[in-house]
């Protein structure tokens, strides 16, 4: 059990912008435990203990994502040994996004999702990242999927959590 959770935040905050901003996947790994693994839930993307988390981020993610790849926060809570963050994640589809569309050759078609982070922590250190998005709606945005006889909402989901977001 973590004795700051406040310091959660933090090292959560910390891992992203080594993902994103500085592209390094070894400082991305120093805020992971010794044995962490990353577990994308629609497309079962990720990877299992130290090696296998090091070498997706460095083969499949850190540095390959879409020029104009954005992450915009909605919410974030911390509790004592986790972080959940309500994101929205948006780019155009211009070159393969491995862990979101895995073998889907690019689009050029624009995507907005909202995606939720579950970061659970072991001594102020990551031990798993559990990421959850609605893939259909991807699929849909992409052109991918028709949505003529079901409730897929498309890019509209985005719009209204943005929405709803901003009023509270």
């Amino acid at each position: 059990m973590n004795k700051e959770p406040s310091k959660l935040g933090e090292v959560f905050d910390k891992h992203l912008e080594f993902e994103f901003e500085k592209e390094d996947v070894d400082a991305t790994m120093t805020t992971m435990t010794e044995d962490p693994y990353v577990h994308h839930v629609p497309t079962l993307t990720g990877g299992r203990g130290y090696n296998g988390v090091y070498n997706f981020y460095k083969n499949h993610f850190v540095g390959k994502m879409p020029k104009d790849f954005e992450v915009t926060k909605i919410s974030r809570t911390v509790g004592i040994d986790q972080v959940v963050d309500e994101l929205v994640i948006s780019f155009t589809h211009d070159t393969e996004v491995e862990y979101l569309l895995p073998d889907v050759a690019p689009t050029g078609k624009y995507v907005e999702i909202p995606h939720v982070v579950i970061m659970k922590f072991k001594n102020n250190k990551i031990s798993h990242e559990h990421i959850y998005w609605d893939q259909a709606s991807v699929l849909a945005q992409l052109g991918l999927l028709k949505t003529e006889r079901i409730p897929i909402t498309g890019i509209e989901q985005t719009k209204k959590l943005v929405e709803l977001s901003k009023k509270n």
